[in-house]
């Protein structure tokens, strides 16, 4: 898999770091590569985005060896190992230092044309840069990072070499990469269009996002526990003002509400209005027995009482998101007499593994999402198609696999799940025939 280009790489980046938002996030990109990827990461995020100049300190006569890093404000990075090594006299260290910090405040000048540095002191900073390959630089990013009080520091790059992502997971707090290769070659080798970013793109982007009006506060989320079939279920409730309906997620064998898919989706259609209920239909010891993860019945009884504790709760109607197996639950679930489900989407699911008698007996408008490489799925959700008698579509994602981990495959989910979900808010009144689409 490539990346069509840095903005590209930077959205799906942003999927995996869905879990930050709402929280107090700094965005930091490294120039000049960096910044297309990090200015993503901060849109999808809602978070603030500033540059992160930093200036390696190198071995006289020998450059590339790193003895240390600085930043802004002063800060200084060394590495006592490397000067034990080389020996440099404290004035040659002086004076590498100050050449380098010559550099790195006319850098910034540039960049920043007049604007103060974000803070960082007890923040969550995320560092962003296009490619990891020995990660001498990000290291020292991250180190200059932890230097200006940062709280919590993760590294965040498109692709990576495993031995520098190895070797940063002893830095950062969290190195996210989705693209981990034993052999990587050159950072550019994974972007199809990989031209150099120009100084003039990283000071339109800051001024960009300085100009950006902050996005309205994400809905206060509520952790929860609530009586479903015999167990006490762990939730995520998230209720928008004025939502119109809430979603019910039904995830997958071996996930479960903090699922990264699911949240990044659930954020999706929080941002359009809609209340979301993550859940767990299985307790942390039910989880272990593998049996029970493919008892579809079990998940569609826990699934209804949560959708009637949920309903009771908001006072919204219910549809449902079902994720792999978690998708045959939400359709036998919907298919039990009096349900009331506005809608159900699936996403990668297992409908063949809900029985036939429920396939037929769904009344809710039904979207089946799948990858058009994940080709079984594929081939077993269109046989599920064809028992069904509901309001129904296969949405097939072009490039797609069944996790949906290609750049921008999630994104084109999760809108996919918004536009029916939102389509579908009331239900036809009985007596409408069912429409059937393909």
């Amino acid at each position: 898999m490539r990346y069509e280009d840095r903005r590209a790489a930077g959205r799906l980046l942003a999927e995996r770091l869905d879990g930050l938002r709402g929280q107090d996030v700094v965005v930091l990109g490294l120039p000049r590569g960096g910044m297309p990827v990090a200015a993503e990461v901060a849109r999808h995020l809602g978070a603030p985005l500033d540059v992160l100049v930093v200036r390696k300190l190198g071995v006289p006569q020998q450059p590339e060896w790193a003895f240390g890093a600085i930043g802004e404000h002063g800060v200084r990075v060394l590495n006592r190992d490397v000067i034990a090594e080389a020996g440099p006299a404290v004035a040659e260290q002086e004076a590498v230092e100050r050449a380098e910090r010559i550099e790195l405040e006319r850098r910034v000048r540039g960049y920043r044309q007049g604007r103060p540095a974000l803070p960082l002191a007890g923040r969550t900073a995320v560092v962003v840069d296009d490619g990891l390959a020995t990660g001498a630089t990000a290291e020292a990013a991250c180190r200059v990072v932890r230097g200006q009080g940062a709280a919590q520091v993760v590294l965040a790059v498109p692709v990576g070499s495993a031995h520098g992502v190895a070797r940063l997971r002893r830095v950062a707090d969290a190195v996210v990469c989705p693209l981990t290769q034993q052999v990587l070659g050159s950072v550019g080798a994974w972007y199809r269009r990989f031209r150099q970013t120009p100084d003039s793109e990283v000071t339109a982007l800051l001024t960009e996002a300085a100009r950006a009006p902050a996005e309205p506060a994400a809905p206060p989320n509520r952790e929860v526990l609530l009586p479903a079939a015999g167990a006490q279920l762990g939730a995520r409730l998230v209720v928008p003002d004025g939502a119109p309906a809430a979603v019910a997620f039904a995830h997958g064998s071996g996930s479960g509400r903090h699922s990264p898919r699911n949240r990044y989706v659930a954020t999706a259609l929080n941002r359009a209005g809609l209340a979301t209920l993550l859940l767990d239909l299985l307790t942390d010891a039910e989880a272990h027995e593998r049996h029970n993860v493919f008892d579809i019945l079990l998940l569609a009884r826990r699934l209804h009482a949560a959708s009637v504790w949920l309903r009771g709760e908001t006072g919204l109607p219910v549809a449902y998101f079902g994720a792999s197996t978690g998708a045959a639950a939400a359709l036998e679930a919907a298919a039990l007499s009096g349900s009331g489900i506005l809608s159900v989407v699936s996403r990668g699911g297992r409908p063949d593994l809900a029985t036939p008698a429920a396939l037929t007996r769904v009344r809710a408008p039904t979207l089946l999402i799948v990858g058009s490489l994940d080709a079984e799925v594929l081939s077993l959700n269109r046989l599920a198609g064809d028992r069904m008698h509901c309001e129904h579509r296969i949405a097939v994602v072009p490039g797609a696999t069944h996790l949906f981990e290609e750049p921008g495959a999630l994104t084109t989910v999760a809108e996919l799940a918004r536009d029916w979900f939102t389509a579908h808010l009331d239900r036809p009144t009985a007596g409408t025939p069912p429409r059937r689409s393909a």
